[in-house]
């Protein structure tokens, strides 16, 4: 049988791994910061009438400078800003891609923060462009003199901070960003996928007068549209005219646009649920010194906890209740997404249940999942 390894494949590639989220089909599926809460009947109905009217379009080539969806995104973040600093795509990873199609590749390099969003390094690998890393502060925090000395060492094109931070949950302060604007001349890009759970100012704050800087987001995470797959930044009008540079022609759907417009359209209702996210989030973070765990701060719709004996054996035994979290590859800690109340019961039970039992996996099991 023929394998990856067979294959003329490019040299840089060689040797490493994919996104590696497992799919299971088990009741509680806490792994990948979804949204696990239900779109309201309302707004569903009104998203699949948007819907229907788009597709008796499809023998058509969509708008492709998807002008209706860029309105609606700038009206929905506010912050003076128009179509003209608008981007989307098929999720926030192909925001990402495009980015390093445009500004990195092959003698350039971005600069990250692990522990960090996974397909930030798969992304650079991808595009040919040199993945350098940098030490967080203790705390998994960045400073702004530890951001300014990362980025004199290493004299990146490109810098990605994470606000909040995945699979922390720790979020930066504006002064963070405004150090590493100042402190080089290349694209500053601050991943916000999570800014709707923050507490925070939003980087969308510092964009005027920044031309290299870029905040990307997402509606896979706060809006509970991870399956419609539309990932979106804000920036200078320059940026986004680099960016049609790189982009493969309609690369948004009809039925995309249509879907995405008709949620925005109802932005407070899709909302909504933010809060109660929050409580379990929170819910999570009191409940778990108790069983002996060490949750860190998080502004996101997860939890990182460390204090985790083995790691991969906690991962089993949860999957083997129809738990599925996350390891994340880091020593002795996990992480969980905050789901419904219901949920957020249900593994908060099955953790304890563990607690002073073996739990150690049996033959057969899925392993360990890093990313």
């Amino acid at each position: 049988m023929t394998s990856l390894s067979d294959l003329p494949i490019r040299d840089d590639l060689r040797g490493l791994s994919p996104y590696g989220a497992p799919q299971e089909n088990v009741p509680i599926q806490l792994n990948v910061n979804e949204n696990t809460h239900a779109i309201p009947e309302d707004v569903a109905t009104d998203i699949v009438r948007a819907l229907a009217l788009a597709v008796m379009g499809v023998n058509r080539y969509p708008d492709r400078e998807f002008t209706e969806l860029r309105d609606a995104l700038a009206t929905y973040l506010g912050h003076g800003l128009t179509r003209d600093n608008i981007w989307a795509a098929n999720g926030s990873n192909e925001v990402l891609q495009q980015t390093l199609q445009a500004f990195g590749g092959p003698g350039r390099s971005v600069l990250g923060f692990p522990p960090t969003y996974s397909m930030h390094s798969i992304i650079a690998n991808a595009t040919g462009t040199r993945w350098v890393t940098a030490q967080r502060d203790a705390d998994y925090a960045i400073s702004p003199e530890t951001v300014v000395a990362a980025i004199q060492r290493e004299q990146p094109d490109i810098v990605f901070l994470c606000s909040p931070n995945n699979p922390t949950g720790t979020a930066l302060g504006l002064e963070t960003i405004v150090a590493a604007y100042d402190a080089f001349d290349g694209i500053l890009l601050v991943d916000e996928a999570y800014a709707e759970f923050a507490e925070g100012e939003t980087a969308l704050s510092l964009l005027e007068g920044r031309p290299r800087l870029l905040v990307s987001r997402t509606m896979s995470k706060a809006f509970a549209f991870a399956g419609a797959r539309l990932g979106y930044l804000a920036a200078d009008p320059a940026v986004t005219d680099a960016l049609r540079l790189v982009r493969l022609p309609y690369h948004l759907s009809a039925l995309t646009q249509a879907a995405s417009v008709a949620a925005l359209s109802h932005a407070p209702a899709m909302l909504a649920m933010v809060d109660d996210i929050k409580a379990q989030r929170d819910r999570i973070i009191a409940a778990l010194p108790a069983l002996g765990y060490t949750p860190l701060p998080s502004e996101s719709n997860f939890v990182m906890f460390g204090g985790v004996a083995d790691p991969n054996a906690t991962f089993e035994a949860l999957f083997e209740q129809g738990i599925l979290i996350r390891d994340v590859g880091i020593p002795h800690h996990l992480r969980v997404s905050a789901g419904t109340e219901q949920e957020t019961e249900i593994f908060l039970d099955a953790l304890t249940s563990l607690v002073g039992h073996s739990t150690q996996p049996s033959p057969g099991s899925i392993g360990k999942i890093e990313g």
